[in-house]
């Protein structure tokens, strides 16, 4: 599994921040910083969490 952000289309709810801060770090200017990598077991459902948190649609998982 994989965590892709589309930067373009984030907007700055910063929803996927409030599920985890670690996993969708924000900006200075309150947008998403998250990083395209690979996720552990033990974040794949907290990652599922905050991507579907995301009104925009500016984040995935690639399995």
């Amino acid at each position: 599994m994989r965590l892709r952000l589309e930067r373009d289309r984030c907007v700055g709810h910063a929803l996927c921040h409030a599920v985890d801060a670690d996993l969708f770090p924000l900006d200075d200017n309150g947008y998403s910083t998250a990083v395209s990598r690979e996720l552990t077991p033990e974040h794949s459902e907290r990652a599922r969490d905050g991507v579907r948190a995301c009104p925009e649609r500016a984040l995935a998982i690639d399995e």
